[in-house]
This record gives C-alpha cells, sequence and structure tokens, in this order.
C-alpha cells in the first residue's frame, strides 16, 4: 500500500523534489543500491547538497552533512529514502544525522531493506529528532521501483522494451526491421539503457541485427550486455564481443558448441554454462551480481517465455504511425498458450506521451506492486 504521508508544506514537498532530482544524478550507477539524494535547510537556506554516487561510496546525507558542517546543528535534513540504521560498507547514517545535532529529518519512503525498514526513523526519534515520513512518497516509490522489487521478491526488476508499426509489427516479412521509430524515440531507447544495468537479447537477435546494444554516446554509462542462447549457434564476429566498448556475457547450457565458446572467450567474452537456460536462470544469475533494473531486448518468442516465468514486470512500448502489413509472425510477444481474449494480461497503471512522430506506452504487467508496506506507526 501507499506510505500515509506525515503533514508537509510546499515548501517541504519542493525540497523533497529538489531531493530526487539530485538522487537521479546517478541513474545506472548505484546498484544494488537504491537512488539518494539529500538536501538541508537552515532558517529557509540551503546549507548542504549530496546524493549517492556508487555502491561502496558515502550515502547521499554524509556528502549534505559534509557540505553542511557546523551549520548543520537545528537544520532540517530532506532524504527521498529513509537514513540506515546499520553498518554496511559504510556507517549508518541516522547516527551521524544524531551527531550533527540536526533537529527535523523530512523522509519521502521507508527503505524497503529488512537490515532497515523504519528502525533508522525509530533511532531518529529515540534520539529526539523530529521525524516526518512519506512527503512526495509516491514519486519516491517511483523513482527507486527497481530497488523496491528487488528487495521485495529478490529479483532485479525486469523492463521488456519494443518498437512496432501501427499494425503491430516489430519488422518486414523478410526480417529486417531498421528502423521502425525516429531517431528521437531511438535517443529515448539508449537513455532508458543508461538507467540499466544490464540489457538481455537472444541468439537470433544477434544473428538477425547484430546490435551494439549501447547508449551510443547519448547518456550515462553502458548496461551489461547479456545474451541467452543455448546451443551457443553464434557467430564469432559481433559487434557484442567488442568488449572494450562495454561487458559482455552469454549464458548457454552445459555441452554447448565448444569452438564458439573458445572464440568467445577469446574475446574477453565472458561464457556461463548453467544445467538449464531459461529467463528465471538467467535473472538469478543478474541478481546475484547485484543488478537492480534489466531491459529485455528481445524477440518475440523469448519475451513471451520471460512474461511467462513472471521475469518482465514493465512494459515500453514504441508505436510507429506506419503500417506495413502482411500475415507473418513478426509481432514483439511470443505465443503464451492463451486462446481467449479473457486471458489477456492487461497493462495496469499506463502512461502515454509522444516522442517526436512516435508514441511511448508505458505501463505495468500484473504483479504485485512495486510498494512498500510501511512499518511506521
Amino acid at each position: 500500500m501507499t506510505v500515509q504521508e506525515s503533514p508537509a508544506s510546499a515548501f517541504d514537498r519542493a525540497t523533497m523534489q529538489r531531493c530526487l532530482e539530485l538522487a537521479r544524478t546517478a541513474i545506472g550507477r548505484t546498484a544494488p543500491n537504491p537512488l539518494v539524494g539529500s538536501v538541508i535547510v537552515n532558517q529557509g537556506n540551503v546549507i548542504g547538497e549530496g546524493f549517492h554516487p556508487q555502491a561502496g561510496e558515502p550515502h547521499a546525507e554524509v556528502f549534505a552533512l559534509r557540505q553542511a558542517g557546523d551549520r548543520a546543528r537545528g537544520a532540517t535534513l530532506y532524504v527521498n529514502l529513509e537514513p540506515c540504521s546499520h553498518t554496511g560498507r559504510t556507517p549508518p547514517c541516522a547516527e551521524a544525522i544524531i551527531q550533527a545535532g540536526l533537529a527535523r529529518v523530512v523522509v519521502g519512503m521507508v527503505d524497503p531493506n529488512p537490515l532497515v525498514a523504519g528502525q533508522g526513523i525509530a533511532r531518529l526519534r529515540q534520539a529526539g529528532i523530529e521525524v516526518h515520513v512519506g512527503i512526495e512518497a509516491t514519486d519516491c516509490q517511483t523513482l527507486n521501483e527497481a530497488f523496491i522489487h528487488r528487495m521485495q521478491h529478490h529479483q532485479p526488476f525486469g523492463i521488456f522494451k519494443y518498437a512496432m508499426t501501427l499494425d503491430g509489427k516489430i519488422a518486414a516479412s523478410t526480417g529486417h526491421s531498421h528502423w521502425i521509430t525516429s531517431p528521437t524515440a531511438r535517443q529515448k531507447v539508449h537513455q532508458l539503457r543508461a538507467s540499466c544495468d544490464a540489457v538481455i537479447v537472444g541468439g537470433n537477435t544477434v544473428r538477425q541485427d547484430n546490435p551494439h546494444l549501447t547508449t551510443h554516446d547519448q547518456a550515462g554509462s553502458n548496461p551489461l550486455r547479456v545474451v541467452m542462447s543455448r546451443s551457443l549457434d553464434l557467430p564469432t564476429d559481433a559487434n557484442l564481443w567488442h568488449t572494450a566498448v562495454a561487458p559482455t556475457i552469454v549464458l548457454t547450457e552445459s555441452g554447448a558448441n565448444s569452438e564458439v565458446k573458445a572464440a568467445l572467450l577469446k574475446q574477453a567474452v565472458e561464457v556461463i554454462e548453467l544445467p538449464d537456460l531459461t529467463p528465471q536462470s538467467v535473472m538469478a544469475q543478474l541478481y546475484d551480481r547485484g543488478c537492480l533494473s534489466v531491459l529485455w531486448e528481445c524477440g518475440g518468442t523469448l519475451a513471451a517465455t520471460a512474461m511467462q516465468q513472471a521475469c518482465i514486470h514493465k512494459v515500453w512500448a514504441f508505436i510507429a504511425p506506419k503500417i506495413i502489413g502482411g500475415s507473418g509472425g513478426f509481432t514483439p510477444v511470443g505465443d503464451m498458450g492463451l486462446s481467449q481474449m479473457t486471458e489477456a494480461l492487461p497493462i495496469t497503471r499506463l502512461n502515454i506521451q509522444s516522442i517526436g512522430p512516435d508514441f511511448l506506452l508505458e505501463g505495468y504487467l500484473p504483479v504485485e506492486n512495486p510498494v512498500i508496506n510501511d512499518p511506521i506507526p
């Protein structure tokens, strides 16, 4: 359920939005940690700001406290996620806040990490600090939906991205698909990749499209590139094997093509053999690597299986105002064995926006919503 908001002023809400703006600075770089920004205000003046840049680095509150210095005493600290109360790679932020003499703390949302989960807020209140919880909670939860999902379900948050014509085709009858959407839409995809920790394709996509799966220098860092191929029937020369550009791993099944495996290893491509190659087993591998969000840019057959195995939780569908026709099977999602329209998977919380001449439909598959229960009374 949605966190119950505490009473807040317009200034509180605006300052929390600044925290979110700061947090977004590190999009795509903090996994497995969340995106967090913090602002310290004294008598209406901002005296400190900070954000968490990456795992292992200090948290947002610490950077804000360093900038504020002695002026933090008696001030108000804003942060979009509850301050931690345990010692991990870094010391607990709740104790740093107490030591700095803050009088008030405004928190966007409770941390879903069971190591925190309200304990940071309780510690601040125990120390006599006034704490308000749930300010701009919906926006805070949306920003960290991948982190929340990882904590709740112990798997990365899966996003399925595809582009299709107005009549539902992702390619012509020949398989040709470059380009369905406009350069503006493709730039949006590059930004999406920069926000994800990994991007997944199947072997057929490598063979037919020879993709790069990078951000094309549009924004941020390149994600980990992941290829699923049971047989390792892959070309030994492909853009994805240029690992100086971005790392690539290929997941296959035990005993697959040894010659191709050797060729990939020579190009610094990591090859992992699994007893059973499935979307679930791949997501488990990526969870163990600390991934928060995973982008599925695969074809329809793999997408259908990933949906059936609950590995896709959000959809980004780009629709181009074009019609190509044909009766071929080049559609975004393959056969899932659904024979009645009443069995169709509904997309909820739908958002539609125009991207140049194209449209982007963004929504969620019917899984448990990535929000948390508020343990704070």
